[in-house]
């Protein structure tokens, strides 16, 4: 909320209390010529509510009041009274009396234990956009939708952090927080652990419809003037949030402030993914539809190393096992791996290898948090590959259809062996364990693992209770809506191009 809005609010609401202070004057004041009129002075109206019990001047006995009531002097014979009581025992409808506990098996359906994995699904159906927060209890393979928050427009990126912002700003610990990127051009950050919200904690960006009217699409020093196509949270210097958008900036948000800090302008189409360094705070990797990947330092953001790519660029990846190089997915299906080192002039040099991944966009792409060598890449062609790329000699393990339509998302747990979960089109997610998979076992496993026989786990989904039998038309909706909003009608862009921002439909923590 901007200062002139919460300004306007303030007076508004002001006026609104001066009002209600005014009625409240005339009303007494009618009160008091009413109780002081000759003509109404015999029925003593001051003390007209008064209890019986208090012996007032109506000279009514409890007796006689008793009386009246068993004769059925009044409607409501059988209740103690409408009003109030003076404490919560004598209240018939206070179940839960004071220092009895709640029911357990409530607190039990609610109850998030260290055992559970978290899955965040952002989706859209039916022009309702929400943000799922699912359980997953890998003991029994079950997964959940526990609670969920309403999203203002179609999501295209997600982000979780545990850095506190709004009302928990500057207490101590941790704690579970998502930044969602939509097609407004707002950042929401909701707090995880508060059910039922009907409001983020945190909104960055502005609100004045004016000026985003008069400055839609073009880039801003101070916000985000078009939809938010990526997100990403600095886990080195906690309190900043990075962000791409399809006003061809990237920005750099204080958490602390809720303002922007610094604005890039490097790129001259849609910037589709922003990623911080893992281990160098200030360096930043970002991607756009201008064909290109930019490398730089965030405080000197005019020192930047450019790579080249043959087609709009779907999403982009640190090396984390190797943090001197990076990937780049493209919307031709390819993967690149870059060695950031091997720059001239700020030119980056051709890829250390390039993977004909896909037929179609790769449209998601990670890697196993301990596992080197082990990458995974999601498509358009519905594909979920499985790679070994140990020793830059990649080779595919195995390619899955995993019944979610056109791939969206794709991530690996962070707490868990070998769990990959997986979203696309059809707004369905799934959890493939992969440990149970005699081919990635055959590769990745140890001579023991590879000995030992294991049948392979079904996939797991979240159990619907109204199957929607119409997957096609959704899927087909849902494509529709993203071209329709953020590609629009650009003459020189080929069919090819209509696909790139299908990517983050369906998006997975």
């Amino acid at each position: 909320m901007t200062e002139e809005e919460y300004k306007r609010i303030q007076s508004i609401a002001t006026a609104e209390i001066e009002d209600a202070k005014k009625e409240i004057r005339e009303k007494s004041k009618l009160d008091e010529d009413i109780l002081n009129d000759p003509a109404l002075k015999d029925f003593d109206l001051e003390h007209y509510d008064d209890d019986e019990n208090d012996g007032g001047d109506s000279g009514e006995t409890e007796e006689g009041a008793a009386n009246d009531r068993s004769e059925g002097g009044s409607v409501f014979s059988n209740i103690k009274g409408l009003a109030y009581y003076n404490n919560e025992e004598e209240d018939p409808y206070i179940t839960l009396k004071e220092g009895e506990e709640k029911d357990e098996d409530e607190d039990e359906e609610v109850r998030i234990f260290d055992s559970d994995n978290l899955l965040l699904v952002a989706k859209t159906e039916d022009d309702i956009s929400n943000l799922e927060v699912c359980v997953f209890e890998e003991e029994s393979d079950n997964l959940f939708v526990h609670h969920d928050f309403m999203l203002p427009s179609f999501p295209l990126a997600i982000e979780w952090m545990d850095f506190k912002v709004g009302r928990s700003a500057g207490q101590p610990g941790g704690g579970s927080y998502v930044a969602v990127g939509t097609f407004e051009p707002r950042i929401e950050i909701w707090d995880l652990d508060t059910m039922d919200s009907m409001y983020p904690d945190l909104v960055l960006g502005t609100s004045d419809k004016k000026a985003l009217r008069k400055c839609r699409g073009k880039p801003h020093a101070e916000f985000h003037t078009d939809a938010i196509m990526g997100l990403s949270w600095n886990k080195n210097v906690r309190n900043l949030l990075a962000s791409s958008s399809a006003d061809t900036t990237v920005k750099l948000w204080d958490l602390n402030t809720a303002k922007c800090v610094q604005s890039y302008n490097h790129h001259s189409d849609k910037v589709q993914s922003v990623q911080w360094h893992p281990s160098e705070a200030s360096v930043m990797l970002t991607g756009g539809y201008d064909k290109r990947v930019a490398a730089f330092d965030s405080r000197a953001p005019e020192a930047i190393n450019w790579w080249t790519v043959d087609a709009d660029v779907e999403s982009i990846m640190w090396d984390i096992h190797s943090p001197n190089h990076f990937y780049v997915a493209t919307e031709s299906g390819a993967v690149r791996y870059f060695d950031i080192r091997n720059v001239k002039d700020g030119k980056g040099s051709a890829p250390v290898y390039t993977l004909a991944a896909h037929d179609e966009a790769v449209s998601a792409m990670d890697q196993h948090p301990s596992v080197a060598g082990l990458l995974v890449t999601g498509s358009a062609d519905q594909t979920v590959k499985v790679w070994d790329v140990r020793e830059n000699k990649p080779s595919m393990v195995i390619s899955r259809n995993l019944d979610v339509g056109s791939v969206f998302a794709a991530k690996f747990c962070p707490d868990a062996a070998m769990l990959l979960a997986v979203a696309g089109s059809q707004g369905e997610s799934r959890i493939w364990d992969m440990s149970t998979n005699s081919g990635v076992r055959d590769v990745f496993g140890d001579a023991a693992v590879r000995a030992s026989a294991v049948k392979e786990k079904p996939l797991v989904g979240v159990q619907h209770d109204d199957e929607d039998d119409d997957e096609d038309d959704n899927e087909q909706a849902v494509i529709t809506e993203m071209h329709g909003d953020i590609v629009q009608s650009e003459a020189a862009m080929d069919e090819g191009d209509d696909a790139s921002m299908e990517s983050d439909d369906d998006q997975v923590i």
